[in-house]
């Protein structure tokens, strides 16, 4: 008998354990189960304010829009669309006085020609300008770091201490770091969204181009960052220019036409032998006329003087 309970004792000890061991794999597995929905509920939760951040903010982020009362110096980065808005940008800056000077930067377009030439040539257009407040700066440069080598020394070397870059709204902020990063303390750099029709920071993903602006900006960004690791600031020493840079009054000189006389001269002596024979011909043209006119007046005086007598005979037969 004693045997027999304690058997039934054992028994009932190894079902109370299994019965224990069944409710904690059960709270644990519910555990799990919970914090399973809880990670995902988070995973969607981040995923949805990411996507918020990213349709609603990330374009904002890329634009820098300073605000700005008087700049002495502005300088238009190449890559502007045809319709040129930069520059009328800064044409507008220059006419109300906001600005003083206009630096017009252009990339090589043919053997010895830049587009800053054909920028600042459009350029001049617009207003009545003072030709030594407009300067070309040509260059052969890939990137914006690599205009930034071109254009930082010669800040530098002119002392200016506050500059307006005018650049794509997308490339604001990437562009404002990098000549902060190459210049050091001096110059300071301003930036300014034109607010041009390609591109809306808002809503950027409701077109087509805007969304690769977007994408390429942000591509950008990042890979300034890799470029400028660990990257010295410039001096005036470290000035590489592709051309020098002059004002719009030295650049007519330069490409004012050189006139040959000895090969100009026998075409002006053509032409003014020309000229002369014509004026002969109408002069004998217009005394042949007045003759004419003379001859024709004095005929009708003949006529009438021979005719008088006769009347006179008819006049006294009919009386008699």
């Amino acid at each position: 008998m004693l045997f027999r309970w304690r058997r039934r004792r054992i028994v009932q000890v190894q079902q109370v354990k299994t019965l224990s061991k069944i409710l904690k794999t059960e709270k644990i597995d519910h555990k799990k189960k919970s914090f399973s929905i809880g990670l995902a509920l988070l995973i969607l939760l981040a995923i949805a304010v990411l996507t918020y951040v990213i349709f609603e903010k990330s374009g904002l982020w890329l634009v820098e829009d300073d605000d700005l009362e008087h700049v002495k110096w502005v300088a238009i980065l190449d890559g502007q669309t045809p319709d040129l808005e930069r520059s009328d940008y800064a044409a507008n800056l220059l006419k109300e006085g906001v600005v003083d000077s206009v630096l017009i930067l252009g990339r090589r377009a043919y053997r010895d020609r830049s587009n800053s030439e054909f920028y600042a040539e459009d350029f001049m257009k617009l207003g009545a300008f003072d030709e030594k407040a407009i300067y070309l700066v040509p260059h052969n440069d890939p990137s914006t770091i690599a205009e930034a080598y071109t254009l930082i020394p010669w800040l530098k070397s002119r002392n200016i201490d506050t500059v307006l870059l005018l650049t794509g709204a997308t490339s604001t902020y990437r562009v404002k770091r990098i000549f902060q990063k190459l210049s050091g303390n001096s110059p300071v750099y301003l930036t300014k969204n034109i607010h041009h029709i390609t591109y809306d920071p808002a809503c950027w993903y409701n077109n087509r181009e805007s969304r690769k602006d977007w994408l390429r900006s942000w591509a950008a960004l990042f890979a300034s960052y890799i470029d400028l690791f660990n990257i010295d600031t410039l001096s005036v020493a470290d000035s590489s220019y592709y051309k020098p840079i002059r004002s719009y009054a030295e650049y007519k000189k330069e490409w004012r036409p050189k006139v040959n006389l000895q090969k100009i001269l026998p075409k002006i002596e053509e032409k003014i032998k020309a000229e002369s024979e014509k004026e002969i011909i109408k002069d004998s043209v217009a005394t042949a006329v007045k003759d004419s006119s003379k001859t024709q007046e004095k005929a009708p005086a003949k006529a009438s003087a021979k005719e008088t007598p006769k009347d006179k005979k008819a006049e006294a037969k009919k009386r008699k």
